[in-house]
């Protein structure tokens, strides 16, 4: 099998790469990444640029860029579609290259394939639980009204209906897939989980956003990881034109997530510091992936308790790998007061 993995040097991405090229060595990849500052050729597997004629093959491009993206996709089987901006708060900041890539590289992408006739079998479109905005119910299944937040959300939500668009206009072979808030090793400093790994370690506080009492669905990304793999081998049938969510079924506050931060590293709990909310806050998001399931017998399997261990004992043990992105971890944004805050 050929996959095309797009943004396959991000955190979910290349955590995808190691997982198939270890599970599947016999298949080929071609990772096509921007390498913007949230994707790393440390990311991927150890000499995945030393070979182009190898089973890992990684291009250095634009998802934007129609002539390279056809020329990729001539020769998937399979299109695994990362490639986007993901943090909230930084979609706030500066909005328009979020809409550019999340948008416009998922339509690029949609084209190709189009253009490919039947060449590609599944094009796995990797959506968010940021589309749904705060739960309107206790938890959340794939037809919980799309109410974005965010830039960010708003970007990915236009994505995703667009991929469902061209299931319905050109009967692209397409699955979209909402994962909720994943984490793990390789994960930007920007995110919720390795920001407070890295506080701790660096003996700064560990700043909460408002009175922390937002709430997130998380799951570990190897998690992830096998449920994309099971849609993968999937019969096209059980899939294709469908929605599936990825999660837990479990959310935690996030004073909660800074709390067994302090107990797991043995931190002291003053550090906890809580700072002005942040616009377009989510107030709680708890998914439902019965769907999955029942379609195909996933479910997460990574407890939250060894998950976190095991992140934590990662960022421990891999200090020259973050140390490069601390300066990116906060990023100012004008409050709905006019007051500027590093969030």
């Amino acid at each position: 099998m050929n996959l095309l993995v797009t943004g396959g040097a991000g955190f979910i991405g290349s955590n995808f790469v190691r997982y198939w090229t270890e599970k599947f060595p016999e298949d080929r990849i071609t990772v096509l990444d921007a390498f913007t500052y949230a994707g790393s050729i440390d990311n991927l597997p150890p000499g995945a640029y030393e070979d182009l004629c190898g089973t890992l093959r990684v291009w250095y491009g634009n998802v934007c860029n129609a002539e390279l993206v056809d020329s990729l996709v001539e020769d998937a089987d399979v299109v695994v579609h990362f490639a986007a901006e993901t943090h909230v708060t930084r979609s706030i900041f500066d909005n328009m290259q979020f809409f550019h890539t999340d948008v416009i590289g998922t339509q690029t992408v949609a084209n190709a394939i189009v253009k490919a006739g039947d060449r590609v079998k599944l094009f796995l479109h990797i959506s968010t639980s940021e589309v749904y905005g705060t739960a309107l119910d206790a938890a959340m299944d794939e037809d919980h009204p799309l109410n974005p937040m965010s830039p960010y959300a708003a970007a990915k939500c236009g994505a995703d209906r667009l991929v469902y668009s061209y299931w319905k206009t050109y009967g692209l072979p397409a699955v979209i897939v909402r994962p909720f808030n994943n984490y793990g090793p390789r994960q930007h400093l920007e995110k919720v989980v390795p920001r407070f790994v890295t506080s701790v370690i660096l003996g700064e506080d560990i700043t909460v956003h408002g009175d922390g009492s937002a709430a997130r669905d998380f799951i570990h990304v190897d998690d992830t990881c096998r449920a994309l793999d099971a849609i993968i081998n999937a019969p096209s049938e059980k899939v294709v034109g469908d929605v599936f969510n990825l999660a837990s079924g479990e959310h935690r506050s996030i004073a909660e997530i800074a709390q067994a931060m302090v107990e797991e590293m043995d931190c002291d709990p003053a550090k906890i510091k809580f700072i002005g909310d942040r616009p377009g806050q989510v107030f709680r998001h708890t998914g439902d992936s019965t769907k999955i399931l029942d379609r195909l017998g996933w479910k997460p399997i990574v407890p939250w308790s060894e998950g976190l261990r095991s992140t934590i004992d990662w960022f421990q043990n891999n200090r020259p790998w973050w140390e490069k992105q601390i300066w990116l971890r906060r990023i100012p944004i004008k409050t709905k007061s006019g007051k500027v805050e590093f969030h």
